[in-house]
This record gives structure tokens, sequence and C-alpha cells, in this order.
């Protein structure tokens, strides 16, 4: 592939919202993942793990504790101070219900011996603390998922499948986690519906490479 149409295939992705009443191929998504477990990570330790989910019911399920975490959030007192945007986005909290796939993106624990003894030595070390903080922002675990999804999603524009990244189902976390049977050991990440694009959203101007990027020589 050139490097003009690698440019088409980065600047043509975009986040999909609805989807056309088809299903989506096991097949296709399998492929998809297993391009997208090349993707760099810490450690080489791959901690990550995919839940394909085909099954309607399951993702209605979903979608209702997304929905219902979102009510609860909706009727604290404090929440009137944030607007109607904010209002809107938790009222369509489960627009994803209508997917004909997603994928649920969970990782492993992991703790590094340097994240252990950072922890250890802080105690006693204020600059161990310093570098405990530092490596925790720069958490492995999640850039490493992070990458992966990047990868993923590519993918599934280049195969004509239309998906979202989300995080927000993540305030279901515990719900979500215990309707697709996840171990203690694990955390699930992120969620991404699927489907063929029953929308083609606007492309968003990028700001100006000069504007987020600063040469050092």
């Amino acid at each position: 592939m050139k490097t003009a149409e690698l440019a088409d295939l980065i600047k043509g992705r975009q986040s999909i919202r609805a989807w056309q009443d088809k299903p989506v191929s096991e097949d296709q998504l399998c492929q998809a993942i297993e391009l997208a477990t090349h993707a760099p990570n810490g450690g080489n330790q791959q901690n990550w793990h995919f839940y394909i989910i085909l099954n309607k019911q399951v993702i209605g399920a979903i979608a209702d504790a997304v929905q219902a975490s979102a009510n609860y959030m909706a009727s604290w007192p404090e929440f009137a101070r944030y607007g109607e945007m904010t209002t809107r986005m938790l009222q369509r909290a489960s627009f994803f219900r209508s997917a004909p796939a997603a994928i649920a993106v969970a990782a492993k624990q992991y703790a590094s011996p340097l994240d252990e003894l950072s922890a250890a030595r802080e105690k006693t070390d204020p600059r161990a603390r310093q570098i405990r903080e530092g490596r925790a922002i720069a958490n492995a675990r999640i850039q490493s998922v992070a990458s992966a999804i990047a990868y993923l999603l590519l993918i599934l524009h280049q195969m004509g499948l239309g998906a979202v990244w989300m995080t927000g189902p993540m305030q279901a976390k515990a719900d979500i986690e215990k309707i697709l049977g996840v171990p203690k050991e694990m955390d699930v990440i992120a969620f991404i519906p699927i489907g063929y694009p029953a929308e083609t959203p606007p492309l968003r101007e990028r700001k100006p490479v000069k504007e987020v990027c600063q040469v050092i020589k």
C-alpha cells in the first residue's frame, strides 16, 4: 500500500452511530481482531482480550445497563449545571442498541516489577512517588489496548464496516463484565458497536499540524 492510499484510508474513517439491519460476519470480525493483535503493546504482554458479541439480546442487555447508569447520573441535582448538551448525551447513552454486532475490549491487570518496586519505595522516598505517578499516567495496559483498537477501527473501515470507539459504557462497567462473564483479573476498557453504515457523517476538520506539533532541533 502506498502512503497516499494509507492516507485515504485513515482520513476516510469516521465514527459510525447508525447501522443497517444486516448481519456482520463472525469470520470478518475474527480476522480484524487477529490483525489488530499485531499492534504494539507494553512488554509484548499481549494482555488484551476481545469479546465478539453477535447476540442482539446481549447487546440489548448491555444497552439497558448503560442507560440505567446514565439515568441515575441524570438524577443527580449537580447534573443541572452541565447544560443541555450533556443531558442529550445521557439520553442517548444506549444508542448502540441497534448495532448488529459489538466488540468489548478487556485487558488483564498487570503491574511490572518496576511498578511494584516504586510503589514500595515511595513510602520513604518522595522521588519514587513521582516516578510511580509518571509511570501510572503512561499506563502501558491502556496504551496497549488503545493501539490495538486504533488498528481495529482502520481494519473494520477497510472491510466496509462502520464502528465507534466508546468509553462511555464504562459507567456500567461492573454490569457489562457480569453480562459477558469477564473474569476478575480482567477489566473491560472499551466498547465498539459495529455494523454496515447507515449514515455518512461529514468529515471533521483537523487542527493544522503546526498547531499540534513542535519540532525540537
